[in-house]
């Protein structure tokens, strides 16, 4: 990371600007040197020790910025001009970047990135007191842009009445009318345009938040990108689509590739995107791919890894970690449509799976049926509650007492209480996934404090370009501790 030594900050004037909190007010403008950003995607400053975070500004830059916001411990500013510009900025190719707020690190070098997300995962643990804590450099799939094989654009009407489709605005839910992304797999965009023509041409309604009237809500594509097959979905706030026959035989004809076009209901008034119901207009409401020679059938409900590429070096790696013999049993927890645990069946004796999704468990089932996979089960299910649905199961399975676990929880971790039953099995390892150091760091201390070491911590770059890291991490017990692995 680069560091620059802290100077004194000075206003237009030339005026030393002194670090008394009442000194900055909104609308001031000064002169600053940006030392460090964090994982939003803000430089930050210190004049005279103060917090700045500044939008549109990198470590390395020395800029004039404008204050827009003041709180007792921090402001807030944006840039009105870069005076210096820091050794890492690189030139932003995306027209939308600054408004959308999705690529916090669109302005930066990837190298900078990728420190920057290493001392992040770095810093999480050490706020845990956990000091001795070693991360591995940040893994990455060489693809930098176009690699995420999920969209979901929102869809409204400008002020002007405008038709809008592409995202939402930072911290709002204004829409900016965006049909590329650098982001999102190529194929994305003129499946969109196509789309954009004829909800113009049929005059279909659009939904608008205030009111809670029209239609259409958003617009959800998916590609398998090993077979190829997309989906298309549109959210709607009603039963039917009117000329869903039109679009369907507009959106097949020229691109042959999509498999599945569904519509789904979301009547709600809420900030979920969908809904929990389904209508296929076209195909059987699912794609198929290939993720670690492992071919899956992928539902729109069904959590996939965004980025294939980087997602089979996540799960190599987690399969290393595991350490499997062919003589285990392999718990996987918030196993989605099995993706992990089935990619290391061939080297366990028994996979269970456990997924909350009532569908992603049917489409775990059919995996492990499409793979010739026999040693597998899955069970639908809380992971919190694993305890109570794995006694259930003792019938098909005897006793459960697993050798290995896979956990993969959402952002908000693990609940105490599955770790405190997890720690009561004494598995010999515990592989545990994350999409947040805060979180991981957090579930990783409880379970040390239960017995458990820690090896290194391996970070891994499926979301470039913006302010999210993957890591994985081995917990041991028994012999095992010594390896660090």
């Amino acid at each position: 990371m680069l560091v620059i030594p802290r100077k004194k900050c000075y206003n237009e004037k030339n005026e030393f600007f002194g670090g008394q909190t009442s000194v900055l007010r909104k609308n001031d403008t000064l002169i600053t040197e940006i030392i460090d950003m964090n994982m939003l995607g803000f430089g930050i400053a210190k004049p005279d020790g103060f917090a700045v975070f500044v939008s549109g500004a990198i470590p390395g830059d020395r800029a004039r910025i404008r204050i827009i916001k003041v709180q007792k411990s921090y402001a807030i500013a944006k840039v009105e001009e870069i005076l210096v510009p820091s050794p890492h900025r690189i030139k932003n190719d995306c027209p939308v970047s600054a408004s959308c707020g999705g690529c916090a690190f669109r302005t930066v070098d990837y190298a900078y990135e990728a420190s920057l997300k290493e001392s992040a995962v770095r810093q999480s643990f050490l706020r845990q007191g956990l000091r001795d804590v070693q991360i591995a450099p940040l893994t990455h799939a060489n693809q930098l842009s176009h690699y995420r094989n999920k969209a979901q654009f929102p869809v409204a009407r400008t002020k002007s009445g405008e038709l809008a489709i592409g995202f939402f605005a930072a911290k709002s839910h204004r829409v900016l009318d965006c049909g590329t992304c650098a982001l999102q797999h190529p194929s994305f965009a003129p499946i969109l345009a196509e789309v954009r023509r004829f909800l113009l041409e049929f005059h279909i309604p659009i939904y608008d938040e205030t009111t809670r009237t029209g239609l259409l809500r958003h617009i959800y594509l998916r590609i398998g990108e090993a077979t190829g097959e997309i989906m298309l979905c549109l959210v709607i706030c009603g039963e039917c689509l009117p000329h869903a026959g039109r679009l369907v035989e507009r959106v097949t004809q020229k691109f042959p590739a999509v498999r599945s076009i569904l519509l789904n209901v979301n009547k709600a008034d809420t900030n979920v995107v969908l809904g929990e119901r389904y209508i296929p207009l076209y195909g059987d409401g699912a794609i198929f791919d290939k993720l670690c020679g492992i071919l899956l059938k992928i539902t729109p409900a069904s959590f996939y890894q965004v980025n294939r590429e980087a997602a089979e070096l996540l799960y190599q790696k987690a399969a290393e970690l595991a350490g499997l013999t062919g003589k285990e049993l392999l718990l996987d927890l918030y196993c989605g449509i099995g993706s992990i645990g089935l990619s290391m069946a061939h080297r366990a004796r028994r996979l269970i799976g456990i997924e909350v999704v009532p569908d992603a468990v049917e489409c775990a089932k059919e995996n492990a049926r499409l793979n010739g996979i026999k040693n597998a089960a899955f069970y639908c299910g809380d992971a919190a509650d694993a305890g109570r649905l794995l006694e259930n199961a003792k019938a098909a399975e005897g006793e459960v007492k697993p050798d290995v676990v896979i956990l993969d929880p959402p952002r908000r971790g693990c609940a105490p209480a599955l770790l405190e039953w997890l720690s009561a099995l004494e598995p010999q390892r515990i592989v545990y996934i994350s999409c947040n150091p805060e979180t991981l760091a957090r579930d990783v201390k409880q379970l040390i404090e239960k017995g458990y070491a820690m090896g290194t911590v391996y970070p891994f770059d499926l979301f470039c370009r913006t302010g999210h890291v993957e890591t994985v991490v081995l917990l041991s017990k028994g012999e095992i501790d010594s390896k660090k692995v």
